[in-house]
C-alpha cells in the first residue's frame, strides 16, 4: 500500500524519537560505568590499603586475591564501554539519517552534497535544468558520502545510457526499495567516515603496497619470525630456571632483535603511515559491506557489482585487526617490548603480505562497489519518499507521451502539472505566452523528467512513456567578461553545440527558450526561422519556447512537422491570474502592456 507524504514524514518522525530514546538510555548506561570504573577505583586503592596495613597470614592472601578482581571488573567495563560509545556514534550517524529525510521533506536542504563540484557550463543540458548545484536534481536526489557514489550519481545525471541498462537500473531501483528500512542503517554506517582515510587505503592496496611489502618475502626472514615468539620464551625461561650467563644471553639476543626492526624502519613505516589508525573505520566499512552481502539480490544490475567470488566482509575485518595490532608501535614502551621478544612489527607486515596476496584485490573491488550500492540506494530512497511518482516506460521506438508531470523541485502545494504528446514522428512544437505564465518551467520539466527516467529513478509524473533521447538545451545563455563573450556570440557557441550534436546524434531532443535574445527582432526572427527548419530538416523534435508570435505561423507551411501550444493568462479588472496549464494554438494575450503600465508606462 502506498503511502501519503504526510505519512512519510511521520514514519520518520517516529524513526528520529526511537533513535533519540535509544541514544540517552545508551548514554545513561555510559554514565553508570563512568561511575562504575570510579567505584573500582577506590576499591583497589582501599584493598590497597588493606594489604599494607594486614598481618602475613590468612587475611594478607585473601586481600592479595581481591586485588585482582577490580582489575578484571575494570577491564571488563572498558572494554563494554567502549562498545557503548561506538554504539552511540553509530546511533547519531543514523539520526542524522533521519533527520535529514524529515529536513528535506519539510522544504529544508539536503544535509548530502549538492554536485555543484560537477557542473560544467558548455554541458549540453545540466545547467539550463537545475541538474548541479543549489536547489538542483543533484540536490534532491543524493545519498552518496563516498567520492566514488557521488561520482558515479553525478555520472548518471550528465550521461544517457542505453534503453537497456535504464531498464536493467530500474528493476535495481524497485528491489533496494523492498530493503528501504535498511538502507538507514548502510548508509549511517558510510555517513561521518573518513573518506579519504579510504581513499589512501584503496590506493596503497592497488598501486602500493606490494612493492613496499618486497622485503618480508624473504623465506628465512618469514621462518625466523615465526620461530622468534618460541626462541624468546625458551631463553626468558632459561635465564629464569638456571641464571646466570643466559641472561646475558637473553639481553644480547633482545638488542639483536631490536636493532634488526630499527634497520628496518623506514621500509616498516612507508607500509603503515597510510593504515595507521584505521582498523575501526575499516570495521565499519566491513559492516556496510556485509549489509550487501546479506541478502540474495536478483536483479541483473546488482548481480553485475559483484565480481568477486567469496563474501568480502570477512577479509576486511581481518586487515582491520592486523592494522589493529599494528598499531601497538604508537605506545614506545609497548612497541619496544614487543619488538624486542616477538620482532611485532615485521610480523605484522608478514601478516599483511600474507593477507595482500590472497584478499587486496577482492577488498578494493568491494570497497568501490560501495559506491554503486549508495547511488542505487539514492535513486530508491527518492521512490520511498515521493510514493506517488511512477517509474516510466522506456520505449524502444519513437515515443514522448506524458501524464500530469509536473516538475520536481517545485513543492507539491505549488506544483502545477500538465498533460503532452509528441506524435509517432518527430516535431518542433512552438510554445508561446506571455511573461511568467509558464513556459520556460514546462520545457525544464520535460527535460529534468526525462534525466530522471534515465537514471532508472522514478519520475514526477503520473504516467510517462518515452525513448531515449540525447538532450540539447539553449535557456540560460550569458555572456562572459573573463573570455570576451557577449551575450550574442555566447547564444551562436550554443547553437553551434546543438547543431553539431543534431547531426551527429538522430536521437536529439531539444529544448528551447527565447532563442536570440542578443540581437534585433528582424534577424532574431529570421534566425529562429532556419533554425526551426534545420530541426525540421534533420528530422529533430523540438519545444521551442517563444514572445514571437510570427513563429506561429510556421505551422500553416509545415503542417505535419510545426505544432502549436500556448500558455495564456486571465485578466479580470485589470488583475492577471495564470493557471500554468498547457493548451493547443498559439496564444493571443500577453501581459507585457499590463506589467509596464504597473510602472508608470502605458501603451496606447
Amino acid at each position: 500500500m502506498l503511502k501519503t507524504q504526510e505519512e512519510i514524514i511521520f514514519s520518520y518522525s517516529q524513526n528520529i524519537e526511537s533513535v533519540t530514546a535509544t541514544i540517552d538510555r545508551t548514554n545513561k548506561q555510559v554514565e553508570n560505568f563512568s561511575f562504575l570504573r570510579i567505584g573500582l577505583f577506590l576499591a583497589e586503592i582501599t584493598l590497597f590499603v588493606l594489604l599494607l596495613n594486614s598481618a602475613d597470614n590468612f587475611w594478607r592472601t585473601f586481600v592479595q586475591i581481591c586485588l585482582i578482581i577490580p582489575v578484571v571488573v575494570f577491564a571488563f567495563v572498558v572494554k563494554k564501554q567502549s562498545k557503548l560509545d561506538k554504539e552511540i556514534d553509530y546511533q547519531k550517524q543514523l539520526l542524522w539519517v533521519y533527520q535529514n529525510e524529515w529536513n528535506q521533506l519539510n522544504g529544508l536542504n539536503n544535509g548530502y552534497e549538492d554536485g555543484g563540484l560537477f557542473e560544467l557550463a558548455n554541458h549540453p543540458y545540466s545547467s539550463d535544468l537545475d541538474i548541479f548545484g543549489n536547489a538542483s536534481l543533484y540536490a534532491l536526489i543524493n545519498r552518496c558520502f563516498t567520492k566514488k557514489g557521488k561520482s558515479l550519481l553525478a555520472k548518471s545525471l550528465s550521461e544517457t545510457t542505453n534503453r537497456q541498462n535504464i531498464l536493467s537500473r530500474q528493476e535495481a531501483v524497485k528491489e533496494v526499495l523492498n530493503y528501504i528500512d535498511d538502507t538507514f542503517d548502510f548508509r549511517a554506517n558510510l555517513h561521518g567516515s573518513d573518506v579519504d582515510k579510504i581513499e589512501r587505503i584503496k590506493e596503497q592496496l592497488n598501486n602500493q603496497l606490494g612493492t613496499q611489502l618486497a622485503f618480508v618475502k624473504n623465506p628465512a626472514l618469514r621462518i625466523y619470525v615465526k620461530l622468534v615468539p618460541f626462541i624468546s620464551v625458551g631463553l626468558l625461561l632459561a635465564a629464569i630456571i638456571f641464571n646466570g650467563i643466559l641472561w646475558n644471553i637473553l639481553t644480547l639476543y633482545l638488542l639483536i632483535n631490536t636493532t634488526w626492526v630499527i634497520a628496518k624502519g623506514s621500509k616498516v613505516n612507508k607500509v603503515y603511515y597510510s593504515f595507521s589508525g584505521g582498523s575501526n573505520l575499516l570495521n565499519g566499512y566491513a559492516e556496510t559491506i556485509r549489509w550487501t552481502e546479506r541478502y540474495k539480490w536478483k536483479s541483473e544490475y546488482i548481480l553485475t557489482l559483484f565480481s568477486f567470488s567469496k563474501p568480502v566482509s570477512d577479509d576486511i575485518k581481518m586487515l582491520a585487526k592486523i592494522i589493529q595490532n599494528f598499531d601497538a608501535r604508537l605506545n614506545i614502551v609497548v612497541a619496544t617490548v614487543l619488538n624486542a621478544f616477538l620482532l611485532w612489527d615485521l610480523k605484522c607486515c608478514v601478516n599483511l603480505e600474507q593477507w595482500y596476496e590472497s584478499s587486496s584485490k577482492d577488498v578494493v573491488a568491494a570497497l568501490d562497489q560501495l559506491g554503486d550500492f549508495e547511488e542505487i540506494i539514492s535513486l530508491s530512497t527518492l521512490a520511498y519518499n515521493h510514493q506517488d511518482w511512477v517509474f516510466p516506460e522506456i520505449k524502444a521506438d519513437f515515443k514522448l507521451e506524458v501524464a500530469e508531470i509536473g516538475h520536481p523541485l517545485i513543492p507539491v502545494n505549488i506544483r502545477i502539472s500538465n498533460n503532452f504528446k509528441v506524435e509517432n514522428a518527430a516535431t518542433v512544437d512552438i510554445i508561446t505566452g506571455s511573461n511568467m505564465a509558464g513556459k520556460s518551467t514546462f520545457l525544464r520539466t520535460i527535460g529534468i523528467n526525462a534525466i530522471l527516467a534515465y537514471t532508472g529513478a522514478p519520475v514526477c509524473a503520473k504516467q510517462m512513456q518515452l525513448s531515449v533521447f540525447k538532450l540539447n538545451t539553449y535557456m540560460r545563455i550569458k555572456d562572459s567578461l573573463n573570455e570576451s563573450t557577449s551575450t550574442f556570440k555566447a547564444e551562436l557557441n550554443r547553437l553551434k553545440m546543438i547543431l553539431d550534436n543534431v547531426v551527429k546524434d538522430k536521437d536529439t531532443f531539444v529544448l528551447i527558450d527565447e532563442m536570440l535574445r542578443g540581437t534585433n527582432s528582424r534577424d532574431k526572427y529570421l534566425g529562429s526561422k532556419v533554425f526551426i527548419e534545420k530541426l525540421i530538416a534533420e528530422k529533430t523534435p523540438a519545444l521551442f519556447a517563444t514572445h514571437d508570435l510570427q513563429l506561429a505561423d510556421l505551422s500553416a507551411e509545415h503542417e505535419e512537422t510545426v505544432r502549436n501550444f500556448h500558455f495564456d493568462i486571465q485578466i479580470n479588472d485589470g488583475e492577471m491570474k495564470f493557471d500554468y496549464k498547457l493548451k493547443h494554438g498559439a496564444c493571443s494575450t500577453f501581459n507585457a502592456a499590463i506589467l509596464l503600465k504597473e510602472i508608470g508606462l502605458a501603451l496606447n
